[in-house]
């Protein structure tokens, strides 16, 4: 064993025992945004610094417990963007990588790398993530995680064969009024829970086709004729018919009902409307004649999932981003004694609000504002989508920095993104109910909620 090896295994055996460790630390009111600057900084690398890659970077330059080290792209241009935001904030130079697909491997050979954050096209979320917990790397990976039930096998099994953490990075679980409503369902305003509703409801239609030219143009291109997202996401779209998008809705939902701590999905049952939207949109843009008016897309313009769990809920799950409406995640929290409804910002509580009628949710919201946004609200204003990027970048670096369980963790990734498969299989069989595998191999039953009322993350 040579002495990079020897480094390699010296670090993988201490986040092995770290990861036992961890599981049951609660974090004490010391570690909070903005570590001790006298301390050593945790150092990170970014696999992608595209549009979303980017907007980590800036959340990670406002702070000052890290580094970052080594950056990564195949687009030289990102990696020029990228390096002049870095050095622009007095920030190091970082390593850059990028000079073909498998470059980021020797990103994850540094020393100076401790955590890294993926966040690129969705066919290299699972590769990249496990080469970089293989790596000892803390983990953190855009969504979705997975693309196959393999994949999802892929993350867990990584994961616990390596020890190594990863954690998915699902901003919406931060939103504001999705944090007070988190605090409802904590402090039992809902009373039992009983059914659910979310989703991902975004015309995506200028994204996923543009004129290979300029972004702010519209166009009829995509694939190697397009740019940013158009390079790769609408070929989903093209081959696959299902939730190629869950976690946004799931996410929040899953920690709601504490999905994999007490609480598991069971079954899912997934139909799909005929798809028109996008050839509607390529003739509307490029023409009748344009080559890509003839292409068939498999992927149904709504998809309608219900996802059963083994605690007796429901939750509907929507996919719609191929029609034009306005943006929406619809979600629905409902209990015994009442309900709340993103969509219309309202509300209802038996003998409370007047009986039949909605109430407006904007006093509820404040009342039950989550603690962390109460403490760190102000820091969240700039960081992007309302804020919620700012917390789940914050939650990232603060479980690297103690090398602890994420609040989101790999059998969340596996779980929410079994979603897109599971869909796809339940639509190819006629809506034929599709059973969830139990990622944590049994210790859902015992597995402790995470403690978002307490921890500081």
């Amino acid at each position: 064993m040579d002495k990079k090896e020897k480094n390699m295994d010296s670090r993988r055996n201490f986040i092995k025992k770290s990861a036992i460790v961890g599981t049951g630390i609660t974090l004490l009111p010391g570690f909070t945004f903005g570590m001790d600057s006298n301390k050593e900084k945790l150092k990170v690398g970014l696999i992608g610094v595209g549009l979303r890659g980017t907007n980590h970077l800036n959340n990670l330059l406002l702070r000052n417990d890290v580094d970052i080290t080594a950056i990564c792209d195949v687009d030289p241009t990102r990696i020029t963007r990228a390096t002049e935001l870095i050095t622009s904030k007095k920030f190091k130079k970082p390593i850059v990588f990028g000079k073909d697909d498998y470059d980021y491997r020797n990103l994850l050979a540094l020393d100076n790398v401790d955590a890294v954050i993926i966040a690129t096209p969705w066919l290299w979320h699972t590769r990249m993530a496990k080469d970089t917990m293989r790596a000892g790397k803390y983990t953190g990976l855009e969504v979705s995680a997975a693309n196959t039930m393999e994949e999802c096998w892929d993350l867990v099994n990584t994961h616990e064969e390596t020890g190594t953490h990863l954690m998915i990075l699902e901003n919406v679980n931060y939103r504001r009024d999705i944090m007070a409503v988190l605090n409802m369902v904590k402090q039992d305003v809902f009373g039992e829970l009983i059914h659910f509703r979310c989703g991902y409801q975004h015309d995506l239609r200028h994204i996923k086709f543009n004129d290979g030219i300029n972004p702010e143009h519209v166009g009829a291109e995509f694939g190697d004729k397009g740019i940013s997202e158009a390079k790769w996401r609408t070929q989903h779209s093209l081959l696959r018919n299902a939730d190629v998008y869950p976690t946004h809705g799931i996410g929040p939902i899953a920690a709601m009902c504490n999905i994999n701590r007490g609480n598991r999905f069971s079954s899912i049952t997934s139909h799909a409307t005929k798809g028109i939207g996008l050839h509607n949109y390529i003739v509307k843009v490029g023409g009748e004649n344009h080559p890509n008016a003839k292409l068939k897309f498999k992927l149904g313009d709504v998809i309608t999932s219900t996802v059963e769990t083994t605690n007796g809920e429901t939750i509907l799950i929507t996919h719609d981003t191929n029609l034009p409406r306005p943006y929406s995640l619809g979600f629905r929290v409902q209990g015994a004694n009442g309900l709340w409804e993103d969509d219309g910002n309202r509300i209802h509580i038996d003998g409370t609000t007047e009986a039949h009628q909605w109430d407006v949710a904007d006093k509820w919201l404040e009342k039950y504002d989550h603690p962390l946004w109460q403490k760190y609200g102000e820091l969240a204003n700039d960081s992007g989508h309302g804020g919620m990027d700012f917390f789940v970048i914050n939650a990232f670096v603060e479980a690297a920095k103690l090398n602890v369980a994420p609040p989101m963790d790999a059998y969340d990734a596996a779980a929410w993104s079994a979603i897109t498969p599971l869909s796809e299989m339940s639509i190819e069989n006629n809506g034929e109910p599709q059973n969830f595998p139990d990622f944590t191999r049994g210790t859902w039953v015992k597995r402790t909620p995470y403690n978002w009322m307490k921890n500081n993350y």
